[in-house]
């Protein structure tokens, strides 16, 4: 009996030892809102979102200051459709608010090479955090070129896709 005791007393300081050293290492609790931003961070980096928006992004294999980030490119991309440009993130979603931001991502359709279906099967709470973390970069950078027809060659830099004949159709 004697022994039960001492455990006891022994036990009570060692869990008032233990919940300190928890409370004291505890991470800080983070916000919906901190979590959101970090998710919009996530979702630009994996879905190559900096791969056409960032300047020189992919040639130094991603280390690129977030602050230089979504600014828009002037590379054109040129084929059958005109010349294209990754367009300035940070000064669009600088213009748009929130609601119209929700409606606009979820029907984008637009020119190569932009994979505008990405975007669309995203579902709102994704496309909010990227709103939501482009938008904490805040506006910097210029817009880029705007979009050339089909037979207007654009000043260089450019890249020309060259895409094979279409298939005759099936009888």
């Amino acid at each position: 009996m004697p022994m039960r005791r001492m455990s006891a007393a022994l036990a009570l300081p060692a869990l008032v030892l233990l919940a300190g050293c928890q409370a004291i290492s505890a991470p800080p609790a983070v916000t919906a809102d901190q979590a959101l931003l970090a998710r919009g961070e996530y979702l630009v980096r994996i879905a190559g979102c900096n791969d056409c928006h960032t300047p020189n992004f992919p040639e130094r294999a991603g280390d690129v200051p977030r602050r230089e980030w979504l600014v828009g490119v002037p590379l054109g991309f040129v084929g059958p459709w005109g010349t294209t440009y990754a367009a300035n993130l940070r000064l669009k979603l600088a213009s748009m608010d929130e609601a119209t931001w929700m409606q606009y991502s979820a029907r984008l359709r637009t020119r190569p090479p932009m994979p505008d279906f990405n975007l669309r099967a995203m579902d709102a709470h994704d496309r909010r955090a990227i709103y939501r973390f482009i938008r904490a970069l805040g506006p910097a950078g210029q817009a880029a070129p705007a979009y050339l027809p089909p037979g207007r060659m654009p000043p260089p830099p450019y890249l020309q896709l060259v895409l094979p004949p279409a298939s005759p159709a099936a009888p």
